[in-house]
């Protein structure tokens, strides 16, 4: 019992970084070694592939797929807080 309590807590420990998998379904417009493109209702959705992506079947434009993505971030970029320099111009003024 502990030890199935363990194992369960380590793999959820292990999970628990790993971003968010979400899903998309539709016929596909169009398919290229590096994105496929599904459309949903009036929405075009591009997603990236590469060598990695697992693909069952044959993917060809017209073709229903289930395409289960993450997304990552890439970079990041601090714009800076006004309220942050509103105070520090506030704490000039007071010498």
């Amino acid at each position: 019992m502990k030890r199935s309590l363990g194992l369960l807590a380590a793999g959820l420990l292990l999970a628990a970084p790993m971003a968010m998998a979400y899903q998309v379904t539709g016929p596909v417009v169009d398919v290229t070694d590096t994105k496929i493109v599904v459309e949903k209702g009036k929405e075009k959705w591009e997603i990236a592939r590469d060598a990695g992506t697992k693909v069952q079947g044959e993917v060809k434009k017209g073709a229903k797929v289930t395409v289960e993505y993450k997304m990552t971030a890439t970079s990041i970029e601090v714009k800076g807080d006004k309220g942050a320099e509103k105070g520090k111009a506030k704490g000039k003024d007071k010498k």
